[in-house]
């Protein structure tokens, strides 16, 4: 069996975004544009180079408060990403935290044609099993598509993540943990049921990434 992988792009100008797309969407079932990494003033130039490859693409703006690079008002934020959604690509990653806390803009993306990928991240630890079960419930309740992604501080931590999949058949379901303990969950998520994992083109954009060639070497792409 072959198992799906995702590119992570992040790159600061169209230019090598379209470059880094290309190249990456050749040797990958999937891409993520990480469009937080990009002044916003370019995005909408970016969005139409990339255009052609958005029904591969995981297409993520992530703010500063969660992980990303996005420092501009949430307001702009979620105009922005209202703008990704006219593109409907494969994906759009919004936070569980956003859809939660904005009503409009979460009716807004359910009536569109685009799939939505429902996102939470914890960069400090790994909550116990009761309340990770508990954020996936919740998180159910805006898509089938989600993804939960914890900071591991032991190899247990990561088995803890991995274990959501024993209650979530009927979900995509990406979930692993970062970090050094957590790197072989990032591997075992795909034998679990994940629909693909995240994986770089060169250096590691999150703790304890693979690069696309590392990953090749282990599992069957």
């Amino acid at each position: 069996m072959a198992y799906k992988i995702c590119v992570t792009i992040a790159e600061k100008t169209p230019k090598k975004l379209i470059q880094a797309v290309k190249k990456a969407i050749k040797k990958s079932n999937y891409v993520e544009i990480r469009f937080d990494f990009l002044n916003p003033s370019q995005i909408p130039e970016s969005l139409e180079l990339v255009k052609r490859y958005l029904k591969r693409s995981v297409c993520t703006l992530r703010p500063k408060s969660e992980g990303g690079k996005f420092s501009g008002t949430e307001k702009e934020r979620l105009a922005i990403l209202k703008l990704i959604t006219e593109y409907n690509p494969f994906l759009l990653d919004v936070e569980y935290n956003t859809l939660r806390k904005n009503n409009q803009f979460t009716k807004y993306i359910k009536k569109s044609s685009t799939d939505l990928l429902v996102s939470w991240h914890n960069f400090k630890k790994t909550p116990d099993y009761s309340a990770l079960n508990k954020v996936l419930n919740k998180m159910t309740k805006f898509s089938k598509n989600v993804k939960i992604v914890t900071t591991a501080r032991s190899t247990n931590d990561s088995s803890r993540v991995l274990s959501l999949y024993n209650s979530a058949s009927k979900l995509n379901l990406i979930a692993f943990s970062m970090g050094e303990h957590g790197k072989m969950s990032r591997i075992l998520c795909l034998f679990l049921g994940s629909p693909y994992t995240y994986v770089s083109l060169g250096k590691a954009i999150a703790p304890g990434q693979f690069s696309l060639d590392e990953i090749k070497s282990v599992i069957k792409i």
